[in-house]
């Protein structure tokens, strides 16, 4: 299905088959409310690039037997860093993290992705979105992803004596 709208702001309902499309009318709109929540979960993707995959281990866990939140922003910091890096082409710092939402726990075994973007670059400093997503395994394999925790980070360019220098754009 296909939410459209027009230029006046009214949505429309299509629904695609292989056969052709169909203009849904209000009142079949209603199904849209019994779809299943798996579903609008697979509609989100992640933002950003591939910065960082890797595995969630036993030995990251804190007393509730969950991934350490410190070890989940330890990889945020670096797959933003190696953003950072490309970027400014060259050494970076991390100077500060403006904002970190811990939405749902992460378990030993999930593989664990950070994606970013840049979202915003001063003339030596730069902002960098991230999110980490999960991938559970599970004993009958991958289960789909979700997203556990969404951050900004702020990195500056510095040179050979620790100092800011200017960012090439």
């Amino acid at each position: 299905m296909i939410i459209h709208s027009d230029l006046l702001g009214r949505c429309f309902v299509l629904a695609v088959w292989a056969f052709g499309v169909a203009l849904l009318q209000p009142s079949q709109t209603a199904l849209l409310d019994l779809m299943d929540v798996k579903m609008s979960q697979e509609i989100q993707s992640p933002r950003g690039q591939l910065l960082l995959r890797t595995l969630a281990m036993p030995a990251d866990t804190n007393a509730n037997g969950d991934i350490f939140g410190g070890w989940i922003m330890s990889q945020l910091d670096l797959a933003g860093g190696i953003l950072a890096k490309e970027i400014s082409s060259g050494r970076i710092v991390t100077v500060s993290v403006s904002s970190i939402t811990f939405k749902k726990p992460v378990r030993v075994g999930d593989v664990v992705c950070c994606y970013g973007e840049c979202t915003k670059i001063g003339r030596t400093s730069m902002s960098i979105d991230l999110e980490v997503w999960v991938k559970p395994i599970k004993e009958h394999g991958i289960e789909d992803r979700f997203m556990v925790c969404d951050a900004t980070f702020n990195y500056v360019a510095i040179d050979s004596e620790g100092k800011p220098r200017p960012i090439q754009k």
